[in-house]
């Protein structure tokens, strides 16, 4: 999923190696909610056979199989992230494939210390927003770009399309008395409001700006499932370390009442609502 604000070595949510494998172990439920959004950015970003692409905050590595599925032997994928412990993830998963055509590079998307001109595409799923500076990191994506090649980013639109997303973070919130940071300075949703994600690509110098919508179903066979998803290795978790003890056990008392409102005969089922935006160098 994602470039984190904090450093890993610092225990950002990322860093620790049980995360990270904990991230691997919920792979089907990312794939079913999130696999079809992530196949449209690979196309939107003209990822093909024999493609060299750059993945931009590429976790523990999702995004990057499917790439170098699309891009074959004859392609390469470069896969970054702040996180080692994640790439190792990556790396593992690309060998289990039998994906020769992946290589993995601990770098922060603020200063990529890699050639200008040198891919043919690049994608980011779930990090834009995440980054302090995302304005300089979508400079320096295009730089390392080839002239005509296309930046994909996918993002969460805004906090009421995905109430799974917001809800939680709102009641942690207001339990915890703590200050929620405003949505242009850091958040999920940071780049989800109308005209936000147009805007960055056109001020990083990105051409034949577009922004598509997508629209994806979280799906869990019970409330519970949901609620037990919902603790892993997520934000919220370093949200609730801020809270006592008392505090958090009526966190998740509300979030399970909050969420019930989804489950139907075939259990949990919520809207989710993603923007993909595109710009060409």
């Amino acid at each position: 999923m994602t470039e984190q604000v904090r450093d890993p070595q610092e225990g950002g949510t990322w860093g620790p190696r049980s995360a990270a494998a904990e991230w691997q172990i919920r792979e089907a439920v990312r794939v079913q909610t999130f696999g079809p959004a992530t196949e449209r950015m690979l196309e939107l970003a003209k990822v093909n056979a024999g493609s060299r692409v750059l993945d931009v905050g590429a976790g523990a590595g999702d995004s990057t199989l499917m790439a170098a599925q699309r891009v074959g032997p004859t392609g390469h994928v470069l896969a970054t992230d702040i996180s080692a412990s994640m790439l190792e993830i990556a790396a593992e998963s690309a060998r289990h494939a039998g994906l020769a055509n992946v290589s993995t590079r601990v770098a922060d998307a603020q200063r990529l210390a890699l050639a200008s001109d040198s891919f043919e595409a690049a994608v980011s799923r779930f990090c834009l927003m995440l980054i302090p500076d995302y304005q300089q990191a979508m400079t320096e994506i295009r730089r390392v770009l080839k002239p005509g090649a296309t930046f994909a980013a996918m993002v969460f639109s805004t906090p009421e399309r995905d109430p799974y997303l917001s809800m939680p973070h709102a009641i942690a919130f207001r339990v915890g008395h703590l200050t929620s940071p405003t949505p242009d300075r850091f958040g999920e949703f940071r780049l989800g409001a109308p005209g936000a994600l147009e805007d960055a690509y056109r001020k990083a110098g990105f051409r034949e700006v577009a922004v598509h919508t997508v629209s994806t179903r979280r799906r869990f066979p019970s409330l519970a499932e949901a609620v037990q998803y919902m603790q892993g290795p997520l934000p919220l978790r370093e949200l609730m370390v801020r809270l006592s003890e008392a505090e958090r056990d009526q966190v998740w008392a509300e979030i399970e009442r909050a969420l019930a409102q989804f489950m139907g005969p075939n259990g949990y089922e919520s809207p989710c609502e993603l923007l993909i935006g595109t710009g060409v160098k």
